[in-house]
């Protein structure tokens, strides 16, 4: 028995495509060939065409407490880690490295002021649950652009499978039972299931999933803020990273394909489960190997914003493409229990007036 399905990358609709740089007067995204800033006027120096060495090689700091290696200005003398607000960095080398370069990349959409809104917006959400001494202004400063690295794999799957298959049927039957004291006869349906061993085959073709390769953006967090819609992916070029962060990987390719078909061997695993014939079925064995693998190194646009607040760190993300946003932040226990104790006496004095009434 044979099955194929395909899991494509996300819509291959209308969405945003970037191939600019940032403003020097306000930060707002410029499209290449534009001479005027569309937010602020300003106007923009024409960029000549890219070569080897026309870009002036950036600054690479290594995060000693989460792990993080990020490219910066040449000009930036000293850094604070965007992932945990560490100023635990180093500088390295990216001779020392030998990692790949990235192969596709996704410009910003969302301009740094959208940004910084949607994060005002995003902590003014609830703020009656916030400390006191929490300020926007403590930590909005904080909020930058980086360059993510992802890993994107595509990959052909083949499975075999094999399971035990349960069809039910119903039958009649009679049984006494003591009613009022009186025996009497009674029926019932009971439903049967005949079971019989069944295997087959199921293949798929995978792509569009992507791996976080940075251990400052873990995979769950980098989730939150998903789909990217890889349509708009573009040949990398230097330009894309003028005036923004760029983050080296530290999760290599073998560590995130491992990832990756893990998050496939449970796919195939589910698409057979839904394609079994019958009713139910039982101890379903699925056997997977993958084909034909391919991998892209990515870097996608996000806004990150992290700061600690009384010795813990909390995060706030924007997808720098869709404007999505994902984030923690602290909430006061007292005042919490404040408001679950005015909803009570409010309750409670309801409950009594119509007593009363």
């Amino acid at each position: 028995m044979n099955h194929s399905q395909i899991d494509s990358p996300a819509a291959q609709c209308e969405v945003p495509v970037v191939h600019a740089t940032s403003c020097q007067r306000c930060g707002a995204c410029v499209e290449q060939g534009e001479r005027y800033c569309r937010s602020c006027g300003a106007e923009q120096a024409i960029a000549a065409e890219v070569r080897p060495g026309a870009v002036p090689l950036p600054r690479y700091f290594r995060c000693e407490n989460c792990g993080a290696e990020v490219a910066v200005d040449p000009d930036q003398r000293s850094y604070r880690c965007a992932f945990c607000d560490s100023t635990y960095v180093v500088q390295f080398s990216p001779e020392q490295t030998g990692r790949q370069p990235p192969e596709f990349v996704i410009g910003f959409a969302v301009t740094p002021e959208e940004a910084l809104e949607k994060f005002r917006t995003w902590l003014g959400r609830r703020a009656l649950f916030s400390p006191g001494d929490l300020h926007t202004a403590q930590v909005e400063d904080k909020l930058k652009g980086v360059y993510v690295p992802f890993w994107s794999f595509s990959m052909l799957a083949r499975s075999r499978w094999s399971a035990i298959i349960g069809e039910h049927w119903q039958r009649t039957e009679t049984y006494t039972t003591v009613v009022g004291g009186k025996t009497v006869v009674k029926t019932r349906t009971v439903t049967e299931t005949e079971w019989w061993p069944l295997s087959g085959r199921h293949h798929s073709y995978y792509s569009g999933y992507l791996v976080s390769g940075s251990r400052g953006l873990p995979q769950r967090w980098a989730e939150r803020i998903m789909p990217f819609h890889l349509a708009g992916l573009k040949r990398y070029e230097p330009l894309y990273l003028a005036g923004w962060l760029a983050e080296e990987y530290s999760i290599d390719r073998d560590a995130a394909l491992r990832a990756s078909q893990q998050e496939f061997l449970a796919r195939e695993r589910a698409a057979c489960a839904a394609f079994m014939p019958g009713d139910t079925h039982r101890n379903l064995q699925v056997e997977t190997t993958f084909e034909h693998v391919n991998s892209d190194l990515v870097l996608l646009p996000v806004y990150l914003l992290s700061y600690r607040y009384r010795n813990r760190v909390y995060r706030f993300l924007v997808n720098g493409q869709t404007g999505k946003v994902a984030g923690e932040k602290p909430l006061s226990v007292w005042r919490i229990l404040a408001a679950v104790a005015a909803v009570l006496a409010l309750i409670a004095t309801v409950a009594l007036i119509f007593a009363r009434g």
